[in-house]
């Protein structure tokens, strides 16, 4: 991570076409990344709930959903932050900004579903089939949503590279962001692991009252 961080402030060229504030690119895609992953190993841990009762895989998917919404959130102000930038306003109601909003939203319903039920297993039921209508929910409004036909988007496109064969700074860029995706993956694990602790000491402790 300090070795990313370094690298997209001084050894990375400008983007194109988005000058120094495209730098937080480096941070917002793998916050968004991140936070698309969590919410899908939440939705696996829901289903193997679903086809084993066992209770740590809920405590597995709360904790992926807890990430997720942290992640998520922090794309979403990274977003908005660059926004203001490139826009000259925080929110601007583009299609892309509207879609992460509204996943804030379901999984913030999420928790409140979830501190709304006492019984640990009609919880955990409750929860796994939430989370995997959720991400269906989520993958449609992120992925799918923004490029139907008719609506519009300030969004930058995706950064490719090989579009400036000549100065070979793209290949700089993607080496950055696959370096900063790699990095956030790992923080992403590494997270995960100790809510799921966290949760299942909790758990245990609701099972010995």
């Amino acid at each position: 991570m300090a070795g990313v961080i370094a690298a997209a402030f001084l050894w990375s060229p400008p983007l194109q076409g988005l000058g120094e504030a495209g730098r937080i690119f480096y941070f917002h895609v793998p916050c968004a990344w991140v936070g698309t992953l969590a919410f899908l190993c939440a939705a696996y841990a829901g289903l193997k709930y679903l086809r084993t009762r066992d209770l740590e895989w809920d405590s597995s998917g709360a904790a992926a959903a807890q990430v997720g919404f942290l992640f998520t959130f922090l794309a979403t102000v990274s977003g908005a932050v660059w926004a203001q930038e490139a826009w000259g306003r925080w929110w601007n109601w583009d299609p892309r900004q509207t879609a992460i909003l509204m996943v804030l939203l379901i999984y913030g319903a999420y928790f409140a579903l979830r501190s709304s039920i006492e019984s640990a297993d009609r919880r955990a039921s409750t929860s796994a089939a939430y989370s995997i209508l959720a991400m269906v929910a989520a993958i449609f409004l992120v992925y799918v949503a923004p490029r139907l036909p008719g609506l519009d988007t300030l969004h930058p496109s995706p950064v490719l590279p090989g579009n400036d064969p000549d100065r070979g700074i793209e290949s700089r860029i993607l080496m950055v962001l696959l370096a900063a995706l790699a990095g956030f993956t790992g923080l992403f694990a590494w997270m995960w692991r100790i809510q799921v602790r966290v949760d299942r000491l909790f758990l245990r402790r609701e099972q010995n009252r």
